[in-house]
């Protein structure tokens, strides 16, 4: 396994849902003894129901994600860690707003906006964002391949209005670099030379703004 100096420290992992971010945030925390942040979806009592019914669960689903990315940081990211080189985590707290924009009712989302805000101060920007993409086609066959059943309900349409909302953020954002690597086809869990191939690619310097890269 190739292992290349990495010249960040706070790296996040980002994509759609079933795009491997939580993967690869445990692969790369392994191979460089780094501090691992996951976020624990699977806490989160409304997420079944949203799945089943987002327009009743959309709000408290967004809020109970918050408030729990926002104790998770707090308590990981503001203290430093001296014998952390490096944190990798499968999330960004931005995601928290993307997400609650595409999810929620106007008027639910300007309180919820507002919240944020208020949240969302003390954190720094990850020193590198990592964006996995993949076709909304192929996240479905993986999110149906690891059996989930409370993802059933998910539908093209709506990793697609994910997607967008994502894209539509990386555009306007100019603060700290963030690279989006094509991985249509990759399997970096299972294939050695995949996994080699990101790691090259997250170990080079970027300059702010978003630089896309695709590997076929």
């Amino acid at each position: 396994m190739e292992s290349y100096p990495l010249p960040y420290r706070y790296i996040c992992i980002e994509g759609n849902i079933g795009s491997g971010k939580t993967s690869l945030a445990n692969k790369l925390a392994k191979l460089y003894n780094g501090k691992l942040l996951l976020e624990q979806f699977t806490d989160n009592p409304f997420l079944p129901f949203f799945y089943q019914d987002p327009d009743r669960y959309a709000f408290p689903v967004e809020i109970f994600f918050m408030t729990e990315r926002h104790k998770q940081m707090q308590k990981h990211i503001l203290t430093h860690d001296l014998f952390a080189e490096h944190i990798f985590a499968d999330y960004c707290f931005t995601k928290t707003l993307l997400f609650a924009r595409n999810n929620l009712h106007d008027e639910e989302f300007r309180i919820f906006q507002h919240l944020f805000q208020l949240l969302e101060n003390p954190f720094p920007y990850p020193d590198l964002l990592v964006y996995l993409h993949r076709s909304t086609p192929r996240l479905l066959e993986l999110i149906s391949e690891r059996g989930r059943n409370m993802e059933t309900p998910i539908t093209e349409d709506y990793l697609m209005t994910i997607q967008n909302a994502y894209f539509e953020y990386f555009r306007s954002e100019n603060s700290y670099p963030i690279l989006i690597i094509d991985v249509e086809d990759m399997d970096f869990v299972k294939k050695k030379e995949d996994l080699d191939e990101i790691i090259r690619l997250i170990s080079q310097k970027y300059q702010p703004g978003v630089h896309r890269v695709s590997i076929r």
